[in-house]
């Protein structure tokens, strides 16, 4: 029983530890990802019946929590760049006028 037990807890570290490693290479990269990335990422659920944490396996699951964490920054900070990008573009292109600002004899 407790095979299966640590079978499945490295199961689900090792699926953690690819999403993690896909968000830090979108990151490195610059790469937006797609609609259907994103729809995968958000169906994502955490498993149920997994138990405590096998002590074997307690370094391992440390070290995913710091890669998440750093991952997790390097996406705030990317948001608040993005965020102060379109803040500067917002101001470099005014708002379109809410009427028109001529008037077309010809048409």
């Amino acid at each position: 029983m407790t095979f299966t037990f640590d079978v499945a807890w490295v199961q689900a570290l090792e699926s953690l530890e690819l999403d993690v490693a896909t968000a830090e290479a979108m990151l490195d990269s610059d790469h937006l990802p797609s609609v259907e990335e994103v729809a995968v990422m958000a169906a994502w659920q955490p498993p149920t019946d997994l138990g405590p944490l096998p002590a074997p396996l307690l370094d391992r699951a440390r070290a995913l929590a710091e890669r998440q964490q750093a991952a997790a920054e390097k996406i705030t900070r990317a948001m608040i760049v993005n965020r102060r990008h379109l803040a500067a573009l917002d101001q470099l292109h005014p708002a379109v006028p809410a009427r028109p600002v001529y008037l077309d004899l010809e048409g």
